[in-house]
């Protein structure tokens, strides 16, 4: 009974503090909120970079709120703010800013999903069959499984956050995962979304994303491997009073 009044105490506690921004944010502008909302329905990318731009020094800042948030709620797309980011910024420092951001919001989501929506995650995964088979794979290799299905250039993030939170994947391998899977989905998308706009093809920018993403899976495949033989060696070692 403590536990789950202890529970209920911190879902009111986080309920309170997130009305309570909102409502400081609202007396500081209150046209802020309905210019977003309109600016998240419309989907114009060059809206999108136009309005984050009109924050000068601060733009940085809230482009990384921004696609936080939108990546933790799963909408819009993120390749969106992916793109309207490397019109601002430049390729490299886009994608970067939006892999990191992308990252932060996801781990935001899988936080919340697994402590406070976990009954809705449930029936988010169950109504799909692919999920839940994925689902059940994660037990064993939830790091290879969350890093290869953050690959797959725009697939749905946020059910993947609701498997990621069901599993018995563990928090850091959940964010190592999801940011190096996350780099070169976001990078093909951010690129081929920039090209199109500003209608210029530079093909060395793909195959700099495309060695970048190399030698990260390659650094993400040699970290699974290590910690999968520690895990196997911890195993094998025998409990202190069974000596």
């Amino acid at each position: 009974m403590h536990i789950k009044f202890s529970m209920r105490t911190v879902k009111a506690i986080a309920v309170l503090c997130t009305i309570l921004l909102i409502a400081i944010i609202h007396l500081a502008n209150p046209n802020f909120f309905p210019h977003l909302f309109a600016l998240l329905s419309h989907g114009d990318i060059r809206e999108t970079a136009d309005y984050i731009q009109s924050f000068g020094p601060w733009a940085i800042l809230f482009s990384f709120l921004l696609t936080l948030f939108v990546n933790a709620i799963g909408f819009p797309p993120a390749i969106i703010f992916s793109t309207a980011n490397t019109l601002i910024f430049g390729i490299l420092p886009g994608i970067f800013l939006s892999c990191v951001a992308e990252t932060v919001g996801v781990t935001v989501s899988f936080l919340l999903l697994r402590y406070f929506f976990r009954d809705a995650a449930v029936k988010v995964i169950q109504k799909h069959k692919t999920l839940a088979n994925l689902d059940k794979y994660s037990g064993k290799r939830g790091f290879v499984v969350m890093l290869i299905a953050r690959m797959v250039p725009y697939f749905p993030s946020v059910l993947l956050n609701a498997i990621g939170a069901l599993s018995a994947l563990s928090l850091r391998d959940y964010v190592i995962s999801s940011f190096i899977g996350k780099f070169p989905s976001t990078g093909i998308e951010a690129i081929i979304g920039h090209d199109t706009i500003t209608q210029q093809e530079d093909p060395t920018r793909m195959i700099v994303v495309i060695i970048i993403a190399i030698l990260l899976i390659a650094g993400a495949w040699w970290y699974e491997k290590k910690a999968a033989q520690s895990a196997e060696e911890a195993d094998g070692q025998p409990e202190e009073g069974s000596r």
